[in-house]
């Protein structure tokens, strides 16, 4: 058991342990001893369900990285390859079929596709006549890995390329499905709103799926009392300005990654007398990060400049409870001190770490330049000098900053104008080019396409009207004891949060102009239950909604919705599934071309 996946209101162990259910039970088809040969994305995501050790009880002895020529020599009966469904894997595997020693033992070979198989996969096996060589060839629908108690993603890292730009709806198939799968197991949620063109799409292919099972009746008490289904270009916003949370900026400046996140390794070198900094590590210092540890399930959602004295405040009470043992007189005082030393020396542990990752975040929010940056993009948010070209985005072209780092500044920019005018767009693209590279032209075709970085149309920006209807932009913030959701961006409420916390009170009707200039259609629909099964909510008793993300979402934003979930009387209370965890600059990247 897992236990920080069953803290919430809804215990997502009951989802760990049904997929994990059917890994075992694929495992076992294969009889004798296996060698896994990974897809390398799905190493992060597998380990979130199922360590070593589970896989080791169903013999699994070695495990390799899916690699072009030979398979390395391993003494197994069975080799099972994990991968994603992709055409260009399947040349590798076939690479591997058919290098394969044939003086040696037989190895039985299986396939495994994660999350759906596909028939144009198993065609070019077949083309490359090895299709024949699989004794299973089967698929895992890993949909929706819990990352937290209250947090679920698919890890689909293409999602919203594919359906913003190439009109592919593959991931929100799988997000259906997904949320097909959370239903059998928490029962039906009785109401579904959304708004966005994908949105639509989902609900629309649930309904479908839900009709085509008609034969058994769930009769799973329902556990969430609503869906809310969000596009993610209903909020272009959010992403792209710098967020301002703890767990927020560890992702911006190191990458978390399926929870784990790599950082500088001299930090962390336990500090020696005399040794005058020899033999310092090399080696990345990897952590976990999850509700799991006490302290930072404490600090990730506060603002970045709140969590300094709550650090001291625990050091404080850290040492106090060391001093505790010159206390300890009688053996019965003595026993119940060394009971509680290991809870302590983690809790050290604990505070010594986040202490050396907030003096590392520290080094970087104190700089000029990310003052500099972030001045800019507050700016923006409330409304000042969108519609002109920037003097610091202008230095950071000419200084030749992260390109990334430009392109998350000028979509801002866009998103906050409705658009920039022609020449002030053409001016910047034409920068852009000359400073970077032509190769970019299609990175800046993607963004256009995505309506991150466009031209204005109509001539006439709502940003303002958007802005001041759902309050997003709130000049006084306290960061320390927060009163609203503005606190995660230290100014900015994040749109996508704001249309959720409206809908749970007083509903979308008091938004409906807002909700008509923003992208898609906005829907309600029900799903009606067995007599039996409709939830008679008892007093102060919250709403469950799930809410979940198409195109990805933010650490700040989680933090929002946690804060809402955290309220006395907020009445409603969260959990978060999207297709991707996802940052301003991870989401630039996705949509940037290659140059070739």
């Amino acid at each position: 058991m897992a236990a920080h996946l069953s803290y919430g209101r809804v215990n997502l162990n009951v989802l760990r342990e049904a997929v994990r259910r059917e890994l075992r039970e694929f495992l076992d088809k294969c009889a004798g001893s296996k060698a896994i040969v990974w897809d390398e994305y799905l190493t992060g995501p597998f380990g979130l369900i199922a360590q070593y050790s589970l896989l080791k009880e169903h013999e699994v002895e070695k495990m390799f990285t899916l690699k072009g020529s030979r398979l390395p020599a391993a003494d197994v009966k069975n080799i099972i390859f994990f991968v994603r469904p992709r055409l260009e894997l399947m040349d590798i595997i076939a690479e591997n079929v058919l290098s394969e020693d044939r003086r040696g033992p037989v190895r039985d070979f299986h396939i495994l596709f994660v999350p759906r198989r596909s028939l144009l996969c198993e065609q070019r096996l077949k083309d490359l006549g090895v299709l024949g060589s699989f004794i299973h060839r089967e698929e895992y629908s890993l949909d929706l890995i819990p990352f937290d108690g209250d947090l679920l993603s698919m890890e689909s890292e293409g999602a919203f390329k594919e359906c913003y730009l190439e009109g592919d709806q593959t991931s929100l198939y799988h997000a259906a499905k997904g949320l097909m799968t959370l239903q059998a197991l928490y029962g039906t949620i009785p109401q579904i709103f959304g708004k966005g063109e994908c949105a639509r799409q989902v609900a629309n292919m649930m309904i479908r799926m839900k009709r085509e099972f008609t034969g058994s009746q769930n009769s799973i008490f329902p556990v969430f009392d609503n869906l809310l289904l969000l596009d993610r270009n209903v909020d272009l916003l959010t992403p792209l300005a710098t967020q301002l949370t703890y767990e927020g900026l560890i992702d911006e400046i190191y990458g978390i990654q399926n929870s784990y996140v790599k950082l500088p390794p001299e930090k962390f070198a336990p500090k020696k007398q005399g040794d005058g900094g020899k033999d310092l590590p090399t080696e990345a210092k990897k952590l976990q990060l999850n509700s799991a540890e006490e302290l930072y399930a404490e600090i990730r959602d506060k603002n970045f400049n709140a969590v300094g004295s709550v650090l001291s405040k625990k050091a404080k009470i850290i040492s106090a409870a060391f001093e505790e043992r010159h206390n300890a007189k009688t053996v019965g005082e003595i026993k119940q001190f060394v009971s509680q030393l290991p809870h302590m020396q983690a809790a050290r542990g604990s505070l010594a770490n986040h202490t050396s990752i907030a003096e590392l975040i520290k080094d970087v929010t104190t700089s000029e330049d990310f003052f500099d940056k972030l001045t800019v993009e507050q700016e923006f948010m409330s409304g000042i000098d969108t519609d002109k070209v920037n003097n610091y985005i202008e230095d950071c072209i000419a200084q030749k900053h992260p390109l990334t780092k430009v392109l998350r500044l000028l979509c801002l920019q866009s998103v906050c104008n409705s658009g920039l005018k022609q020449k002030v767009l053409d001016y910047y693209k034409r920068e852009i080019l000359q400073t970077y590279g032509y190769e970019h032209i299609l990175t800046l075709y993607n963004l256009e396409k995505a309506g991150l970085l466009k031209p204005q149309t109509g001539g006439r920006n709502n940003y303002p009207t958007i802005r001041k209807t759902l309050r997003l932009w709130m000049d006084d913030v306290n960061e320390q004891n927060p009163t609203d959701i503005s606190y995660v961006y230290s100014g900015y409420a994040p749109l996508s949060v704001r249309l959720a916390q409206l809908l749970s009170r007083p509903g979308w009707r008091s938004i409906e102009e807002v909700l008509r200039i923003l992208p898609g259609p906005h829907f309600e629909e029900r799903q009606p239950l067995p007599t039996g099964l409709q939830k008679k909510r008892q007093p102060g008793e919250n709403r469950v909604t799930l809410i979940f993300f198409l195109g990805g979402v933010t650490f700040a934003e989680i933090a929002a919705l946690r804060f809402l979930s955290q309220l006395e009387d907020g009445g409603t209370e969260y959990v978060i599934a999207t297709t991707k965890l996802m940052n301003g600059t991870s989401w630039i990247e996705a949509l940037m071309e290659k140059p070739f």
